[in-house]
């Protein structure tokens, strides 16, 4: 291809192909050119190169349902769990709430549990005519229950016909209340409430022993 250049009257140098056509226009020492945008290329069948097939979709969905699948039990395990320590905890406080009234109030507290109800509550002992105040019931997760073992030496201590954890005025457990209580998940995992040995209240434990 041949160029033809010239000048025009401003002084400015233009340069024509051999076709007829300008190629650019010079001003001074500076040469402008033709830029030509290109339209991005589109693969085969008019596809985006970096799209996802259906088969890729389908792998990775199959993917999460396994992952998910194997995911679950030990999800599922770790919500019953928490349910059970939760319930632990809130027994316990339960229990410091019973012998700190004993303390408070000069009179014995006492913690009934109903095993077939999956229910506890706190309430005095002897009461006036408008009963208790400031009693209190708590029922537990249906996925939960509770069983008391280990009952005293003696008389199991009972009431309304319940066995009951009674705290006396100075706040010790009385030798006839039951030593562990038992709560257990769908799971069959368990937590033990056991009785210290110095009488003073109840720990959580992972294990009976």
């Amino acid at each position: 291809m041949t160029l033809a250049t010239g000048q025009n009257k401003q002084g400015d140098k233009w340069q024509v192909a051999s076709d007829g056509k300008p190629t650019g226009l010079a001003f001074g020492s500076c040469h402008v050119s033709r830029v030509t945008l290109a339209a991005p290329k589109r693969s085969e069948g008019g596809c985006h190169p970096f799209g996802f097939t259906l088969i890729e979709l389908i792998l990775v969905l199959a993917l999460l349902v396994v992952i998910t699948s194997l995911a679950a039990p030990a999800m599922s395990n770790f919500i019953r769990g928490r349910a059970l320590d939760a319930e632990a905890r809130r027994l316990m406080a339960l229990m410091h709430a019973g012998q700190s009234r004993a303390v408070s109030e000069g009179l014995p507290m006492v913690l009934w549990v109903d095993e077939k109800q999956g229910a506890y509550g706190l309430q005095a002992e002897t009461t006036g005519q408008n009963g208790d105040p400031k009693a209190e019931t708590l029922a537990m997760d249906s996925t939960l229950q509770i069983a008391v073992l280990n009952t005293g030496l003696g008389t199991p201590t009972t009431f309304n016909n319940l066995p009951a954890i009674r705290f006396l005025a100075d706040g010790t457990v009385d030798e006839n209340s039951p030593q562990t209580l038992q709560l257990t998940d769908a799971a069959g995992v368990s937590r033990w409430l056991v009785e210290t040995r110095s009488h003073l209240g109840y720990e959580i434990r992972d294990t009976k022993e």
